[in-house]
């Protein structure tokens, strides 16, 4: 829980009674890399905090071909947000790509947290829209750029994902084949 805390006073200073307030309402977990901790399908009502470890935001597209559509990593909240914020069914899952420990929140017990500490809500909404900003940039400068440099800007921009995810799902999130995205591997080494 200490890792939750100290993410959220990052954000806002928080008394100790709020600091124990909060993390009475999450739970921890322990994964394994494959793991599911939301499977699509149905509405997701948990809120996760990653402690430790990557999970991917993953969908199958229409061919049948499982899709990453970005990480998460630790000390970073993940959900599948439209369906947790309008309780729609979701077709997107969320998957470990290596062991993660996870924090969780039950869409019930957050909102008795913010009936409780009600800058939680706020708060939450901010981490929530701080982290779309951040996809969308991310997307954006992979757009311009061929198989290589979307590569190099991916070892750049999220260096703490590179080395903890595998290889297919890495080739997955940067639209390149496992095959070329292999070979680009070795030719970056074998440049240094």
């Amino acid at each position: 829980m200490e890792s939750l805390i100290t993410y959220i006073t990052s954000l806002r200073p928080l008394t100790g009674e709020e600091k124990t307030v909060i993390t009475s309402h999450f739970e921890v977990g322990h994964f394994t890399e494959g793991d599911y901790l939301f499977r699509g399908g149905r509405v997701c009502n948990k809120l996760f905090f990653i402690v430790s470890g990557v999970v991917r935001m993953v969908a199958v597209n229409d061919k049948g071909v499982e899709v990453t559509h970005f990480f998460v990593g630790a000390n970073q909240f993940g959900t599948i947000l439209a369906s947790f914020n309008d309780e729609t069914v979701a077709e997107d899952s969320i998957q470990c790509c290596s062991p993660v420990v996870a924090l969780t929140i039950q869409k019930p017990q957050l909102l008795a947290l913010y009936r409780k500490l009600p800058f939680m809500e706020d708060l939450i909404e901010k981490v929530h829209q701080l982290r779309l900003l951040e996809k969308i940039r991310l997307k954006n400068i992979y757009s311009g750029e061929d198989s290589t440099g979307r590569y190099r800007l991916f070892l750049n921009e999220q260096p703490e994902i590179a080395g903890r995810v595998p290889l297919s799902h890495l080739a997955s999130y940067l639209n390149i084949t496992p095959q070329s995205l292999s070979r680009i591997r070795r030719q970056l080494k074998s440049s240094m």
